[in-house]
């Protein structure tokens, strides 16, 4: 059977969202063949977050659906992506000073000034990594005619930033974009692949710098540039779950497979650089 006839075949997650909400996401939604007005199941793609299940069911019903600018920010994602990032410094901010086993209370005094100045430092270099990486998928699937917007996870936050304080280890799922729309498998990983490859172009735009200053503060804050984008592209390229890996792998297994090999490349040699930098 000819699968350019059922161009919707392609479709890999159900909807959470209400079917009685047409999700148009601008004025001048690309047409490619697989239109928003068809009935029928939508996607919804979660790409962050391992807690997808509870995520994704806290946002019945569907919320308004914008059909405006293409640059358009509601006042809830602007909202949820400076509370994001600012719960995931503070949980690196606590991860570089070690955590309570790691003796962070210990250093007394000196943390009323250093914990904001990690603060400010992981804003700095790891905060673009993650904004951006978010970003990138809401404009791609924007591009397809979705709905797209960030969305917290506070369970994910609360956790992330008590694990930092206590054990000195960040893991934390700051949240996801949230699409409704039409697309087919490849639209899907194209959406998904987004995010890795800003996260490559940043640290390829890292490398340049940190070979001119490699010493100093500036050369510090470049490496952790280029570890956070390594690091955040090569776990989200884990085809598990809801990261980006797995919709890509559906896709395209060349393309999956090219990007994974790249980002533990990425990873290792970034990691080295750090090593014989800081000793």
């Amino acid at each position: 059977m000819d699968d350019s006839r059922k161009p919707r075949t392609d479709l890999v997650e159900d909807d959470p969202f209400s079917k009685s909400v047409r999700p148009i996401s601008h004025s001048r939604a690309r047409d490619d063949g697989n239109w928003r007005a068809q009935t029928g199941p939508r996607i919804v793609q979660v790409q962050f977050s391992p807690f997808s299940r509870g995520f994704t069911q806290a946002y019945r019903p569907a919320p308004t659906l914008h059909t405006g600018s293409f640059w358009h920010f509601s006042k809830t994602e602007i909202r949820d992506l400076a509370v994001s990032l600012a719960a995931f410094s503070l949980g690196l901010s606590f991860m570089f000073h070690g955590g309570i086993l790691g003796g962070m209370l210990g250093q007394g005094p000196t943390l009323i000034t250093s914990i904001p100045l990690m603060f400010v430092f992981a804003i700095v270099a790891f905060g673009p990594a993650f904004i951006i990486h978010e970003l990138a998928h809401k404009f791609v699937a924007r591009h397809y005619g979705c709905w797209a917007e960030f969305r917290a996870d506070p369970a994910g936050l609360r956790t992330g930033v008590l694990i930092a304080f206590f054990i000195g280890f960040l893991f934390m799922a700051p949240g996801a974009v949230m699409v409704a729309g039409n697309v087919n498998r490849r639209q899907n990983g194209m959406i998904a692949l987004a995010g890795p490859a800003s996260n490559l172009t940043l640290w390829l735009l890292g490398l340049p710098a940190f070979i001119l200053f490699q010493e100093g503060t500036l050369g510090l804050v470049v490496l952790y540039w280029m570890i956070a984008n390594s690091i955040l592209g090569a776990f989200n390229m884990l085809p598990f779950g809801p990261l980006d890996g797995r919709k890509i792998k559906d896709w395209s297994e060349p393309v999956f497979w090219s990007f994974l090999a790249i980002f533990l490349f990425l990873a290792y040699i970034t990691l080295i650089n750090r090593s014989l930098l800081l000793g």
